[in-house]
């Protein structure tokens, strides 16, 4: 009898929280609005989260401006890439003012990092879609985004050369491993 209660308040616990989790609404993400990121970068005195609002500004530049190439509304593709490469480099310009050191604290550097190497990945294939004719005028775009994400590459690891090795001698092959026999 005590197991029978225990099993319907479970199960009445259970109801209630499918129902609440059901029919309250999660907030959890919620779209960027580009008014609301300018808001933030005006309002932000902190460089590096500026420069991550910029770069989520950046990519609705982005987005709305490859539905312009891909209307073929020429006068607002242009528009909207060269506000992107200027929110980029925007973005970049804050990261190197803000005193950071980028191996050492890569916050910020490793989000414009990502959203570049996405971004030239993303403007390749929107260049793929359009026509010969029109393709031509994301060159300039793409170049100028990975001539960033090449410098962020620079910050993020300084030396593109491995570590110089130590003068340690080469390890000396055991008398057993000789000239192919084994013991």
């Amino acid at each position: 009898m005590a197991t029978s209660r225990r099993i319907m308040a479970t199960t009445a616990c259970l109801a209630l929280l499918v129902v609440a989790l059901v029919g309250t609404p999660l907030h959890a993400f919620r779209e960027d609005r580009e008014d609301d990121l300018l808001s933030r970068i005006q309002r932000e005195h902190n460089l590096v989260k500026k420069a991550k609002y910029e770069i989520r500004l950046a990519r609705l530049k982005l987005l709305g401006g490859a539905g312009a190439c891909e209307k073929d509304d020429h006068d607002g593709c242009s528009k909207s890439m060269s506000a992107y490469l200027e929110l980029m480099n925007s973005s970049w310009k804050d990261l190197n003012s803000s005193g950071r050191n980028a191996v050492k604290q890569p916050s910020g550097f490793k989000e414009l990092d990502i959203a570049l190497r996405e971004d030239v990945y993303f403007l390749d294939d929107l260049r793929r879609r359009m026509p010969i004719e029109d393709a031509g005028g994301l060159d300039p775009v793409i170049h100028e985004a990975d001539k960033i994400h090449n410098e962020v590459i620079d910050a993020l690891f300084p030396s593109g050369n491995p570590r110089p090795r130590e003068n340690k001698p080469a390890p000396q092959t055991p008398p057993h491993f000789v000239a192919g026999r084994i013991g």
